[in-house]
């Protein structure tokens, strides 16, 4: 799979939930990245860090609204990250 990034090299937090604060084993981190959307990003950090969900089993928030994967990463950008949660 080839990740379309830009020149621009942006510095985003990215927050983790559930399954995914587990295999990444933090809550949260800041990170360089030159993702342009989104996908682009879950799709480098999974292959970085071994994230089993695939994107279409997530919901992503940029400033705490969802918001689509295909949506454009701003600078210092706050993502959320959220993969299904079971109740019982």
């Amino acid at each position: 799979m080839v990740i379309k990034t830009s020149t621009v090299t942006k510095s985003v937090k990215v927050r983790y939930f559930a399954l995914l604060r587990e295999e990444r084993g933090l809550a949260e981190e800041t990170i360089e990245t030159q993702a342009e959307t989104l996908i682009d990003l879950y799709e480098e950090l999974r292959a970085r860090h071994g994230f089993a969900l695939p994107a279409s089993q997530l919901r992503v928030a940029l400033k705490d609204e969802f918001v689509d994967f295909d949506t454009k990463i701003p600078n210092h950008a706050d993502i959320i990250l959220v993969p299904p949660v079971a109740g019982g």
